[in-house]
């Protein structure tokens, strides 16, 4: 008999040595609430991560995640995602364990994961875990994925009307408010910057990732509502005619890129042409399947169409907060 109970204490001891830690156990209390030693957790950090309101929001993206300790520790396991858990210390059976990468002292682990998708809730909470044998319970870092850029319904107007001595037009961009539920902002981490871009030819052609050419103007708007300006815009300063000739109150065309930019780096993009002459804005008239970065084919007058109110470009959110598409009336 005693010779059993040593050989199953031998097969118990290596089965723990196997695994790599000492065995652990729930709370006391057994109320459900993980249990972390003090002082073994690490600090975990994601590429794009940005802190609101003491939660820390991600980009829905493929990110690196960094978990630094303060000593060398080694048989670490990182796992993310799924917040209800199969019992009370352990990590959740949904859950994913990412490849990790040892620094050569074994303090800071590296590893990439792709936050959301398609399948995911915007604005969706989970948890990143770190498993060490020095934990009684994973430790847990929670998150909250962004995977839809902001969005905004916006107004180009002259305005002001006066105030460039030397000619030109006051382009304004600003959030409309009139027909829409919520005019501006992000379901998520919130609306950071709004830039506009004119130029003076389709910007996009045989180059893809980028505008091919540089902007003639720009105006950049922080937060909601949105509210820039580009001051005194002067098209004689890009085309020039002969004096007293019947071309010198006609409307030329611009092309405006319109880039929102959420604080976790999500990007909404709106693109239009723009009719201005000496002194007004004559027509705004938006691309609805306006070309994003990656797409060669550059403008065409098929993908033109009038949306909503005369001026007026982007979308609003609906009901729920959550931005929508442009699409023609």
């Amino acid at each position: 008999m005693k010779k059993l109970l040593l050989v199953l204490l031998v097969v118990t001891l290596a089965s723990f040595l196997f695994v790599g830690c000492l065995p652990t156990a729930p709370d006391a209390d057994d109320d459900g609430d993980d249990v972390v030693v003090s002082g073994v957790c690490p600090t975990v950090s994601v590429t794009s991560e940005v802190e609101i309101g003491g939660k820390k929001y991600i980009r829905g993206a493929t990110q690196t995640i960094t978990v630094t300790f303060a000593e060398a520790t080694e048989l670490v396991s990182v796992w993310v995602g799924a917040a209800i858990k199969d019992n009370p210390v352990g990590v959740p059976s949904g859950a994913r364990e990412l490849v990790v990468y040892p620094d050569a002292d074994n303090k800071v682990y590296t590893g990439t994961y792709r936050f959301g998708g398609y399948d995911t809730v915007e604005c969706e909470e989970d948890y990143i875990y770190v498993v060490t044998c020095a934990t009684c319970a994973p430790c847990k870092f929670p998150y909250v994925v962004d995977d839809l850029g902001p969005c905004s319904e916006i107004l180009i107007r002259e305005y002001p009307t006066t105030g460039c001595p030397c000619g030109g037009v006051n382009i304004n961009f600003v959030t409309q408010t009139a027909a829409c539920v919520t005019c501006c902002g992000d379901e998520c981490a919130g609306l950071d910057t709004a830039t506009f871009d004119l130029y003076k030819s389709d910007p996009f052609g045989t180059c893809c990732d980028i505008p091919c050419i540089a902007p003639i103007a720009t105006c950049t708007s922080v937060g909601c509502d949105i509210d820039c300006t580009i001051s005194c815009f002067n098209i004689y300063d890009h085309y020039t005619y002969a004096a007293g000739t019947a071309y010198d109150t006609a409307s030329e065309t611009f092309y405006l890129v319109a880039t929102l930019a959420d604080l976790v780096g999500n990007k909404t993009y709106y693109y239009a042409e723009v009719e201005i002459d000496s002194g007004a804005i004559t027509s705004v008239t938006e691309f609805v399947d306006g070309q994003a970065a990656g797409n060669c084919t550059g403008w065409t007058d098929a993908e033109l169409a009038v949306v909503g109110t005369a001026n007026v470009i982007g979308a609003c959110a609906d009901s729920d907060g959550v931005c929508t598409t442009v699409s023609a009336q």
